[in-house]
């Protein structure tokens, strides 16, 4: 459990090659997405096809999602994303990367069953720890050896103007004890969210939702430092006479420019057979909806105004959470993170792009009085709603 850049993914990538060299047949990595696995574990730069010399290096067989190595071992590769691809798998040795940021829990649990070949069977989890219930698991466990380092550890062999963003961005912080410095944090006091509240909540999957939007907070603009634009999904269903909230997607785009944050939001709502797209035009008015429209004019777009402060329209949101209303699908990391960090007193941090985003999806379906009046009608309906339907 390291701070960024200290070094976790070399140190993954050595113990799998060490492990092939000790005449282990099946030494298997899960990346947290495919393109983790595929990017950093694999073909990254700390990799294990540029760890190793000519003679040790596997061949990758993407289409197979595996590495054969010169000496017969081989390592198949999967992904947190897909838990079932896991079943009837078996391991000698494992490299789990990023766990804490896994969308789904049963990927471990599914791993930890197939880990019972040779004679000692073993994982090693390299990951920027986050207070999951999952985590928390790990460390308190006996079998456990964890070993900590901070970014700094690594400066050395790190290019100056990471470590000065990184320490910018994070240094004398609580998030900076968990980038930086490897810690497991508790919850900050001052956020409207908790962690407790969200995991006892979380579900593996949705119920059949009976309206689904996309929202958008979009930034002012795309240049180095500016802010993030959000994008999530959320839907909702009645259960026992009661409407509830499930989380669907985080897709937030980093220094994106209009045309792919609007491209991101438009493959999203197909994806997930949404009703509408819900954007924030207080910065950039009705362009937002001119730059949508100019990559899909069919698709439903409503604009909406902050005439008051992220907290305030936060904090209905943030109730309806402790009231056990809203569900969490898998493990949304960095949204979950950004709600359970900002502290609304405290006007040093950066602006919460995604938790925005997240409080203006759920307003859509759960505070608005013209949204309970389409639930209660498309829960009348004596079939499920086609995607026809949601739209009109």
């Amino acid at each position: 459990m390291c701070g960024r850049g200290f070094g976790k993914t070399r140190t993954g990538a050595e113990t799998v090659r060490q492990w092939v060299k000790e005449g282990h047949n099946y030494v298997n990595l899960i990346g947290a997405t495919a393109d983790d696995a595929r990017d950093v574990m694999v073909q990254g730069e700390s990799g294990i096809l540029a760890i190793c010399p000519k003679w040790e290096r596997p061949e990758y067989k993407a289409s197979q999602r595996k590495l054969v190595w010169p000496n017969g071992a081989e390592s198949l590769i999967f992904t947190a994303d897909e838990p079932d691809r896991l079943r009837g798998k078996q391991h000698e040795k494992l490299w789990a990367d990023e766990l804490a940021a896994w969308r789904y829990a049963d990927a471990w649990d599914q791993a930890k069953f197939g880990l019972r070949l040779g004679a000692n069977p073993q994982a090693v989890i390299t990951t920027t720890p986050r207070p999951t219930a999952l985590v928390r698991s790990i460390i308190a466990d006996p079998a456990t050896h964890i070993t900590r380092g901070s970014t700094l550890d690594n400066r050395a062999n790190l290019a100056g103007a990471f470590v000065d963003a990184v320490i910018k961005k994070y240094e004398g912080t609580r998030l900076g004890r968990q980038e930086i410095d490897g810690e497991v944090l508790d919850d900050n006091p001052g956020a409207l969210w908790k962690r407790s509240d969200i995991d006892q909540h979380r579900v593996v999957s949705a119920p059949e939702l009976q309206r689904i939007v996309v929202a958008i907070d979009p930034a002012a603009k795309s240049v180095k430092g500016s802010d993030d634009t959000g994008i999530v999904a959320a839907g909702v269903a009645t259960i026992n006479g009661v409407t509830h909230g499930f989380v669907l997607d985080d897709k937030t785009m980093s220094l994106a420019k209009p045309e792919a944050w609007a491209q991101q939001a438009i493959d999203l709502y197909y994806r997930l057979k949404a009703n509408r797209i819900v954007a924030e035009c207080n910065n950039g008015g009705e362009m937002i909806e001119s730059v949508i429209r100019s990559k899909d004019r069919n698709v439903p777009v409503k604009l909406v105004t902050a005439t008051r402060g992220k907290d305030i329209r936060a904090e209905p949101v943030s109730a309806l959470y402790e009231q056990g209303r809203v569900h969490h699908v898998g493990s949304l990391a960095k949204l979950e993170d950004e709600m359970c960090e900002w502290d609304p007193m405290d006007s040093t941090k950066p602006s919460p792009n995604r938790m925005d985003a997240l409080v203006w999806a759920l307003t859509e379906l759960m505070l608005q009085p013209a949204s309970t009046a389409v639930i209660d009608y498309l829960a009348s309906l004596p079939r499920t709603p086609t995607h026809e339907d949601r739209r009109n």
